[in-house]
């Protein structure tokens, strides 16, 4: 199976470190651009983000790993198999400070991006005909030179755009992260699913962890309540009479409110420990 993986920007790290927790060997120089994984049957090639849609829709590579945003931008035949978790970005509106722009009044207006494709989609479903500025790279600086009227782009924190003098404005255009993806009119290449059920593993181990616990018998059915699992929790009992351990996945985001929940109960010995790898 060949997949696609960013060779640089924002996706490319977080990208080789999922698929390392996944099982899969990596480049340890970035001017590599294939490494083959004999151990896995894979092999992989390191691409610009912005054209691994490309190459996968046209059935050139498997599938591949890049955001949503460039997928939908790209116009490529190519379909999202599984949502990553990482480089999450809202993809906004953005104008002037008090300039009192809406979505609405764009039409007739110029609107700066890198992402002609998506942008115009939106517009077209809003039914807004306004101009599309195509601009490589940052968009920033198209309203102060007189290049367009208002600008969309991803937006993270909104700080840049602020010392810029704009702010955002409207619904965002869409919410992205990296999805890995595969052509959409062919089958399942050989090796999809593995690779999905492992990737699927890492982001259940990155998002829950095992938590063990010691409690009194009659209170078990509450303890539980609070830790269900993913189906119910592991309960046996210990050598100290009328005592049982628990243990059951906890999301990893909730541990700690759940571990004083349990204290206050009556639980005791409360241990929590990071989940390495898992299959559900």
């Amino acid at each position: 199976m060949k997949i696609a993986v960013p060779n640089k920007g924002a996706l490319s790290e977080a990208a080789a470190q999922m698929l390392r927790e996944a099982g899969y060997r990596q480049r340890s120089d970035s001017k590599e651009l294939v490494l083959t994984d004999e151990a896995n049957h894979v092999e992989f090639y390191y691409l610009r983000p912005r054209d691994i849609a490309v190459y996968v829709g046209e059935g050139t590579l498997d599938v591949g790993i890049t955001g949503r945003d460039m997928l939908l931008d790209s116009g490529a035949r190519a379909r999202e198999v599984l949502a990553l978790g990482f480089g999450g970005t809202r993809f906004r509106f953005a104008g002037p400070t008090g300039a009192g722009h809406t979505v609405e009044g764009l039409t007739g207006q110029r609107v700066a991006t890198s992402y002609p494709g998506l942008v115009g989609a939106y517009l077209e479903r809003q039914g807004v005909k306004a101009r599309l500025i195509k601009l490589d790279g940052a968009v920033e600086s198209a309203i102060r030179l007189g290049v367009a009227d208002v600008i969309a782009d991803v937006v993270e924190t909104g700080r840049t755009l602020r010392q810029a003098g704009m702010d955002v404005f409207g619904e965002p255009i869409m919410h992205s992260e990296a999805i890995l993806i595969q052509r959409a009119e062919l089958p399942e290449p050989m090796g999809l699913e593995l690779l999905v059920r492992r990737l699927s593993g890492v982001l259940v181990a990155r998002n829950y962890v095992m938590m063990d616990y010691d409690c009194p018998a009659e209170l078990v059915d509450r303890a539980s309540a609070l830790t269900p699992g993913l189906e119910s929790p592991t309960v046996s009992p210990l050598a100290k009479s009328g005592w049982v351990a628990v243990r059951a996945m906890v999301r990893r985001a909730q541990a700690q409110q759940v571990m004083d929940d349990l204290w206050e109960l009556g639980a005791r010995a409360i241990l929590v420990t990071d989940i390495a790898a898992c299959r559900l």
